[in-house]
C-alpha cells in the first residue's frame, strides 16, 4: 500500500480547497448579479439568496459526476455553476431571454434546468426533491446507469411526509440517492427547533438506514469529504444522508429584513463565510493572497459578461409558447 507523503498531502488539499473557492467564488458573483435584479425590479419574483450556504453547494456538486442527476434547492444558485451550468443559461431565465434554459418562458430559479449536466430542477412543493430524487435514482439503477440523485432541501423540508415515505422505499430498494440538509436553523422566520423540536435532523435518516453524516457546512474541505464518502455509498447501493449545518447570512428573500433574528447572531454568522474561512485556510497553506484576490475579480468579470449576454439575447415571439406542447 502506498502513502501520500505529508507534503504531497497539504498540495492535494491547497489544489482541493483551491478549486472549491473559486467555485464558491462564482456562485456568490452569481447571485450578487441575481440580488440586483431582484432589487431592481428587473426580475419581478422571489429570489432566496444563499450567501453563507455557497460553499457546502459547490463542495456536494464539484464531489459528484457530470451526468449524476441533481435537485437543487431554492436557496441561491451555487449548484448550478458547480455542477456546470452556463451562466447565461441560468440568467437568460431571469431575464425571460431566448438565452435562458426555459428559452423565455423565464421564472428565475426555480425552473433552470440542464439535463445534459443532470441538473433536473426542482419540484412545485417543497419536499418534492425526495420522491422526484428516489425515481430517478430508481431509473438509473433500472437502466444500469450508475448514477446517483443527489437532493438538496433545508430542514424545514425534512418534516414533510414525502421524507419518510421516499426513505423507506429508498432503503428497501437501495436506492443511489444522496439526501443534503441545509440546516440553516430558520424555518423561513422561525426558529427549526420551536416548529420541530429537534435542532437536528440526521436521526430521522439514520433511523431508515441510511449512511449519515454530520458536517460543518462552512468547511467546503470537510463537506467535500463527505460528499465523496456519500456518493461512494450510494453507488454501492446505500442510501447517504448528510446534514451540513450552515449559516443563513441574509434573509429569506431578497428584501426580507429579518426582524425576526438578533443583530448579534447576524454578525456572527458573517465571520462563520464559507468564502472567507476558505481564504483564511489557503493562506494558510501558503497560497498568495493576490491570487485570490484575482479569483474573485474574475468570476464577478464572468458575471457580468454572462448578464450583458442574457440580457441583450432576443425576446421570445408569440411561436414560444406552443413550443413543447403537446396536446
Amino acid at each position: 500500500m502506498t502513502t501520500m507523503s505529508p507534503d504531497a498531502g497539504l498540495t492535494k488539499q491547497r489544489e482541493t480547497l483551491l478549486r472549491l473557492y473559486r467555485e464558491t467564488a462564482r456562485g456568490r458573483a452569481l447571485e450578487d448579479v441575481v440580488n440586483q435584479l431582484a432589487q431592481t425590479r428587473t426580475f419581478r419574483g422571489f429570489f432566496h439568496p444563499g450567501r453563507g450556504q455557497e460553499g457546502l453547494q459547490a463542495a456536494v456538486c464539484t464531489a459528484l459526476n457530470v451526468d449524476d442527476y441533481l435537485l437543487y434547492a431554492h436557496r441561491g444558485l451555487t449548484y448550478l455553476t458547480a455542477k456546470g451550468m452556463d451562466p447565461v443559461s441560468i440568467l437568460g431565465d431571469f431575464h425571460g431571454r431566448l438565452a435562458g434554459s426555459t428559452r423565455g418562458l423565464g421564472a428565475g430559479t426555480v425552473h433552470c434546468v440542464d439535463p445534459a449536466r443532470g441538473i433536473m430542477g426542482q419540484g412545485g412543493t417543497l419536499g418534492s426533491c425526495f420522491p422526484l430524487s428516489a425515481g430517478l435514482a430508481l431509473a438509473s439503477k433500472t437502466k444500469g446507469e450508475g448514477k446517483v440523485a443527489a437532493a438538496f432541501f433545508g430542514e424545514g423540508a425534512s418534516a414533510r411526509g414525502t421524507f419518510l415515505e421516499s426513505g423507506v422505499t429508498a432503503k428497501a430498494w437501495g436506492l443511489p440517492v444522496v439526501w443534503i440538509c441545509e440546516n440553516n436553523g430558520w424555518a423561513v422566520s422561525a426558529r427549526v427547533q420551536d416548529v420541530q423540536g429537534t435542532a437536528d435532523i440526521a436521526p430521522r435518516a439514520a433511523a431508515l438506514g441510511f449512511h449519515t453524516q454530520v458536517v460543518d457546512g462552512q468547511d467546503v474541505l470537510a463537506v467535500h469529504e463527505a460528499a465523496i464518502e456519500a456518493i461512494r455509498q450510494a453507488r454501492g447501493g446505500v442510501p447517504a444522508f448528510i446534514e451540513a449545518k450552515t449559516e443563513r447570512i441574509e434573509g429569506h428573500f431578497t428584501g426580507d429584513m429579518q426582524p425576526y433574528r438578533d443583530r448579534d447572531e447576524v454578525a456572527a454568522a458573517k465571520t462563520r463565510d464559507p468564502l472567507l474561512l476558505a481564504g483564511q485556510r489557503l493562506v494558510e497553506l501558503g497560497e498568495d493572497t493576490a491570487v485570490l484576490d484575482d479569483i474573485r475579480e474574475q468570476a464577478r468579470a464572468e458575471m457580468n459578461a454572462a448578464d450583458e449576454a442574457a440580457r441583450t439575447s432576443p425576446l421570445p415571439d408569440g411561436t414560444r409558447i406552443h413550443e413543447g406542447v403537446w396536446a
